[in-house]
């Protein structure tokens, strides 16, 4: 009998607390890293698994940005050289990326077999570490999302990689 009791108890906390995470707003987080010195961050909704930097085949005839395919965990996936891509550094040789340097690859329910190269991991974030900053200057492609300051008075522009997947130049490979 305390057995069933028991299990009536559990089941109705769990009702309880699913019908509390359905009401409430879900907390913004991201994963940060560093590509050429800015901090960019991924929501983690859209990043994928993040891989040591293991061995890239070129592609011929394909833009400076696109480092060539990878095998990660047995999937074929295209890698970006995203500080290239934003325009903050010419294309990086394979024998110039550091240690720290990462993959991320993009959440698989995107369809999308692709990574980025990173400079450097920097840990998570949350909406409570940061502040938005106020949007001015230049439009910036759909994929950039808001930016963000920690307490340490640093900038963080956010990345969208369910809209980067989509955008016409990023999809543009071919030389």
């Amino acid at each position: 009998m305390a057995k069933r009791e028991a299990l009536r108890e559990l089941q109705s906390r769990l009702a309880d607390r699913l019908r509390q995470a359905r009401t409430e707003e879900r907390a913004l987080s991201w994963l940060a890293v560093e590509c050429e010195g800015q901090g960019l961050l991924f929501p983690l909704s859209t990043a994928g698994e993040i891989f040591a930097l293991g061995t890239v085949l070129p592609v011929p005839h394909s833009q400076r940005w696109f480092m060539g395919v990878a095998n990660l965990r047995g999937g074929l996936y295209g890698v970006v050289d995203l500080a290239a891509f934003l325009g903050l550094r010419a294309p990086i040789a394979r024998d110039a990326v550091r240690e720290q340097a990462r993959l991320l690859a993009f959440n698989p329910r995107f369809g999308a077999n692709c990574a980025v190269l990173v400079d450097r991991l920097a840990g998570l974030r949350s909406a409570e570490q940061l502040t938005p900053e106020p949007a001015e200057g230049a439009p910036r492609p759909a994929f950039a999302g808001a930016r963000w300051r920690d307490g340490s008075g640093r900038i963080w522009q956010e990345i969208d990689l369910s809209a980067l997947v989509r955008h016409e130049q990023f999809l543009a490979i071919s030389a």
